[in-house]
C-alpha cells in the first residue's frame, strides 16, 4: 500500500473481529516499531507483546479499575503490544563522551525524549497494521494500574508504559465510531503557521 494510502486510513478502531491474525504479524510490527527514531539513537524502549489467550485475558485483568473495564469489542483484538519507554538509557547515553554532558541530569531535556520516541514506535506499529490491512487502537493506562500491570508481567521498575497497542481485523462500523467521527479536524491554518506563528499555511 503507498504511504499516503496508509495514513489516509489510519484510524482508531475500537472493535475488533473473533479471527487470528496471520502468522508472522507481530514481528512484522514490533520489527516496523524499532525504525523508528530515537535521541542519540538510544532506542530506549520495550516491547511487551501479548498473542496468547492467557496472556491477554491477565493483561485487560490487571489494567481495568475497580469501578470501569475495557469493552469487550477492544478485548476482542488478538494481538496486544504494550509499548514501554526507558528513561535510564537516554540519561545513560547523554552522559557518553560524544554527547558532551558530564552527568545524567534531566535537566539537559526540554521534553521527555524517551517517552517522544516510544510514541513515535507506537505510531509506526499503526501505520503497520493499516499497511497489513488490519486495524488497531492506542490506548493508555490509569497511572493506578500501571503497578498491577507490571507485577502481572514482571516488568522492571526502570520501564514505563506509556500505553498499548491492540490490533485486529476491525468489525466494519467500528471504523466509524470514536471522537473523530463526532470532531472535525481542525483546518490546516489553524494549526500549520508558514514563516512565523499567526500566519496561517496556505494549502
Amino acid at each position: 500500500m503507498e504511504h499516503t494510502e496508509v495514513v489516509r486510513r489510519r484510524r482508531m478502531v475500537r472493535a475488533y473481529r473473533d479471527e487470528p491474525l496471520p502468522e508472522g504479524t507481530a514481528d512484522r510490527l514490533v520489527r516496523a516499531a524499532l525504525r523508528a527514531p530515537s535521541a542519540g539513537f538510544s532506542q530506549g524502549w520495550g516491547f511487551l507483546v501479548l498473542d496468547e489467550p492467557d496472556d491477554r485475558a491477565r493483561f485487560w485483568d490487571a489494567i481495568d479499575a475497580p469501578d470501569w473495564s475495557y469493552p469487550a469489542e477492544i478485548r476482542m483484538a488478538p494481538l496486544v503490544i504494550v509499548t514501554l519507554s526507558n528513561k535510564s538509557v537516554y540519561l545513560d547515553r547523554y552522559a557518553e563522551p560524544d554527547k558532551g554532558w558530564d552527568d545524567r541530569s534531566e535537566e539537559h531535556w526540554p521534553a521527555p525524549y524517551w517517552d517522544i520516541d516510544t510514541g513515535m514506535a507506537a505510531l509506526l506499529i499503526l501505520l503497520g497494521a493499516v499497511d497489513l490491512g488490519l486495524g488497531a487502537l492506542f490506548f493508555g493506562f490509569a497511572p493506578e494500574r500501571i503497578d498491577p500491570f507490571r507485577a502481572a508481567f514482571d516488568v522492571p521498575a526502570q520501564f514505563n508504559p506509556i500505553g498499548a497497542v491492540s490490533v485486529g481485523y476491525p468489525v466494519e462500523q467500528a471504523a466509524r465510531v470514536g471522537s473523530a467521527f463526532t470532531r472535525r479536524r481542525r483546518p490546516v491554518g489553524d494549526v500549520v503557521h508558514h514563516g512565523r506563528f499567526g500566519r496561517p499555511w496556505k494549502s
